[in-house]
């Protein structure tokens, strides 16, 4: 095992890093532009979304067949602990928000799009479940601030303060 990632899982974990701040960028900043530029916001939204929950499905399948390369030097176990709780919170929240927000756009009861795609939607509405989901997403996606900031603030903790490769560990090779 090496002590880093695989290419496959850094190119993941990065471009997941991108897609989150799209769509956070999506609805933090929709206001800025006209009102009839709101359904391309909300695909890029929803696309952006998509493509996260699919990525980390696969980045958990992934992680799932190939164990974390080793920090160095070994960290207290409190801190593994730790370490494994926000990965699972991050790879829960990462997938719960984009499976809320599916089941959300659907049970609106018209039509919505995705990568430039009508998709399927409910033959009547449901705004009682939408209203419920919506609430849901936007706590989550509130939270989700929270735990990139945790999440970075950890990265850049191991790298300065502990000096371990935790942070090494997930940077793209150099060429």
């Amino acid at each position: 095992m090496g002590n880093k990632y695989s290419s496959l899982q850094i190119g993941i974990h990065w471009l997941v890093f991108l897609l989150v701040i799209v769509a956070y960028c999506a609805m933090e900043f929709r206001g800025f532009f006209p009102r009839s530029d709101r359904p391309l916001i909300n695909m890029i939204h929803v696309s952006s979304g998509i493509a996260i929950l699919v990525l980390m499905v696969a980045r958990l399948l992934i992680r799932l067949k190939y164990p974390a390369p080793p920090i160095v030097p070994k960290p207290k176990p409190m801190m593994t602990g730790l370490a494994h709780l926000g990965h699972l919170v991050i790879y829960l929240l990462f997938i719960a928000l984009p499976l809320i927000g599916l089941v959300m756009m659907y049970n609106r009861g018209n039509s919505w799009m995705a990568f430039g795609l009508v998709m399927p939607h409910a033959a009547e509405g449901n705004f009682d479940l939408v209203d419920t989901l919506k609430s849901w997403h936007i706590t989550l996606a509130n939270l989700g601030y929270v735990v990139i900031a945790l999440h970075a603030a950890a990265a850049l903790m191991h790298h300065y303060f502990w000096k371990d490769n935790t942070l090494l560990r997930m940077m793209p090779r150099k060429r």
